[in-house]
């Protein structure tokens, strides 16, 4: 193996950076998460037939979303994620 040069990246570096941006990514989702279901809870007393069940749907979404961030091993592999 060669030494590296600065500026030089390697497959390493690429794959570390990957993974800090998907914990990021997920860090901040489940922040997300937590506003919504915080700022709903308040509501679902007074709240329409069917509403409750999209927040609901809408945080596990979120949820599963975030968690696929880390389950991938690398961005080409991740696809949505439904929570059906």
């Amino acid at each position: 193996m060669s030494a590296l040069r600065p500026g030089d990246i390697t497959d390493e570096m690429i794959q570390a950076m990957d993974a800090a941006k998907r914990q990021a990514l997920q860090t901040d989702l489940r922040a997300l998460a937590a506003n919504i279901r915080a700022d709903a809870e308040g509501r679902y007393a007074d709240s329409e037939p069917g509403w409750r069940a999209g927040v609901e749907w809408t945080l596990l979404w979120i949820e599963n979303t975030a968690a696929q961030l880390t389950a991938g091993s690398s961005a080409g592999e991740r696809q949505g994620v439904s929570p059906e």
